[in-house]
């Protein structure tokens, strides 16, 4: 018996999300993708069972058997053969559908929770590969810090010093929009990708000024078709005078923009809130792992 575990999942945004055209041999799009976390979390408890049980508060549209979170948790079972005598319990903060890497962010934190409980490095091979499957995003949750990642934006290539940027997020009424339907869209209408060298640059400078003036996502295009509110909240948070840029993350259907100060950040937060009735969070870019884990 190993007793309570309990993680902290933070969300991520894309500073720069360049899709090809291009798939691989599993149907992803190869891309190039900057993310870094952001102090966002869902609450996981990892509890010893007499059976393996998963449940979200509040509760997900999808059953918990269909979750990132069991695939994840029963892949690596499997990969280890060890019993899965747990109950996992997850208090959701991250909104789903929003490009925020919320399913990914619990799998991953799952990962590196149960690869500490069995005895592993989280950067053993049998976990990145089950992260690797279980979804693009998921290796970079295994230790979120600011990073580039390539192939189908799950293999890790560089990682960059904590860079605390102030950032808001914003996220419109109705339906998000899935990953999937938003590569779908992409595909109607395919663009190459800008390089991510200049805002790798800047990271690496820790020129937080040149990151907000370098944020970039091709795959955005789609994920406005798809939910028309995205492309509104976006236009609407570049205009604030505290912001001067806004983008959106990831598939969507959130939208983030940098600013100056913590304090600008809650102000356009609130009025988000207050003027447009939308979902909105202000918070910082998280660095490292130590800080999140």
């Amino acid at each position: 018996m190993v007793g309570r575990q309990i993680v902290y999942a933070p969300c991520k945004v894309n500073l720069h999300l360049g899709i090809r055209p291009t798939v691989d041999e599993r149907g992803y799009h190869y891309a190039e993708s900057v993310m870094a976390p952001v102090g966002l979390f869902d609450e996981i408890v990892i509890d010893d069972a007499p059976f393996f049980s998963v449940r979200h508060t509040p509760s997900l549209e999808v059953p918990p058997e269909k979750t990132c979170v069991w695939k994840a948790a029963t892949m690596l079972a499997q990969e280890l053969h060890c019993g899965l005598n747990l109950r996992i319990d997850i208090k959701v903060s991250i909104p789903e559908a929003a490009g925020l890497g919320g399913s990914s962010a619990d799998a991953g934190a799952v990962l590196r929770a149960l690869a500490e409980r069995w005895g592993l490095d989280r950067y053993d091979s049998r976990v990145v590969n089950v992260a690797r499957r279980v979804g693009a995003d998921v290796a970079f949750f295994l230790n979120p810090q600011p990073s580039l990642f390539i192939g189908a934006g799950d293999l890790l290539a560089e990682s960059f010093d904590e860079l605390p940027m102030p950032v808001v997020l914003v996220k419109p009424a109705g339906a998000g929009v899935s990953a999937r339907a938003a590569y779908k869209e992409f595909d109607r209408d395919p663009s190459e990708p800008a390089s991510a060298g200049a805002v790798c640059e800047a990271l690496r400078a820790g020129d937080a000024a040149a990151v907000r003036g370098l944020l970039y996502n091709n795959l955005a295009s789609a994920a406005k078709a798809l939910q028309p509110g995205s492309a509104e909240a976006e236009t609407w948070l570049a205009a604030q005078p505290e912001t001067g840029h806004a983008m959106v993350s990831g598939s969507g259907s959130c939208v983030f923009a940098i600013c100056d100060s913590l304090e600008d950040a809650r102000a356009v937060a609130a009025r988000a809130k207050s003027e447009r009735g939308w979902w909105s969070f202000a918070t910082l870019t998280v660095g490292t792992p130590e800080k999140i884990c």
